[in-house]
């Protein structure tokens, strides 16, 4: 399969696919059409690039871990650094990696006042001073789970969602997380463990199946993922949501991420690690 390139209805969002890629792009104009240009050239190889350096991405990260050559590769590599004391592979940090490349491609063709790159819903995000960026937070049934709200100025470069309904298998039982960080590619490798960490481990209805039995290509290899989760009472919602958000306080107060929303069978928990930012996530209550 070749990449694709078309403008969207309207001509203001650029949609790049090849694979298992999938962007929608958009940039404020005057600087529209030569910022899509960018991604476009950009985007030209950047997934046979990481398919070259598929085995050792699906390794864990650690001291011997392989250098690798590719710079989406070690955006990847530099994501998921900070957690070396758990398992987690460089993958974790793919969908929010691309994301950011294509909009540093993009940040590269001359000013921009605001620009994004959503892969399958990992943000990379550029607000030049006095821009801001709103967007919508959505449960896996369309329920409204809140907005986010970001000015220029707060350090936020990148959106990332993560949870056992997404694309990718997960260790937890999150519906899902959502993370504020200040790359895509460190709020995707966040999203991911956080969303890990909302679970109740040997809880009677929760199901799991080794990885590898469902993708043979999984980098979790045989580690169970969560398969089903029957309805829980809230104080097991409660209890998974306050393990998930112990990782999150933990991460936040490393300083590697900026705000986290969980969400579990209706019930959601939020930090903001800055009071200014209190309007930012909104709980749907």
């Amino acid at each position: 399969m070749t990449a694709q390139a078309r403008l969207l209805p309207g001509g203001t969002r650029l949609h790049l696919q090849h694979g298992p890629i999938d962007l929608i792009i958009g940039a404020d104009a005057p600087a529209r059409q030569r910022a899509f240009a960018a991604a476009r050239a950009r985007f030209a190889g950047l997934l046979e690039q990481l398919v070259s350096e598929l085995p050792s991405l699906r390794r864990a990260i650690g001291a011997g871990h392989p250098r690798l050559s590719g710079v989406v590769a070690q955006r990847m590599v530099r994501a998921v650094h900070p957690f070396q004391d758990r398992f987690v592979t460089p993958m974790a940090a793919v969908a929010g990696a691309v994301a950011d490349e294509v909009l540093a491609a993009m940040r590269c063709s001359g000013p921009l006042r605001r620009a994004y790159v959503n892969n399958g819903g990992d943000v990379a995000l550029h607000l030049a001073p006095g821009e801001r960026f709103i967007t919508a937070m959505q449960g896996v049934d369309g329920t409204d789970l809140g907005r986010i709200s970001l000015s220029a100025g707060q350090g936020i470069g990148g959106i990332a969602t993560s949870g056992r309904h997404g694309r990718s298998l997960s260790l937890g039982i999150a519906d899902s997380v959502t993370v504020l960080a200040e790359s895509a590619a460190a709020a995707d490798a966040a999203a991911t463990l956080i969303a890990n960490a909302v679970d109740l481990p040997g809880h009677p209805g929760i199901s799991r199946t080794a990885a590898h039995l469902l993708d043979t290509d999984s980098d979790l290899g045989a580690r169970a993922v969560v398969t089903g989760c029957a309805p829980l009472s809230r104080a097991d919602c409660s209890a998974a949501l306050q393990n998930g958000l112990h990782e999150a306080k933990r991460m936040a107060t490393a300083g590697l991420i900026r705000a986290a929303s969980l969400h579990l069978q209706g019930q959601t928990t939020v930090l903001d690690t800055d009071k200014s930012f209190n309007n930012r996530i909104l709980d749907h209550a």
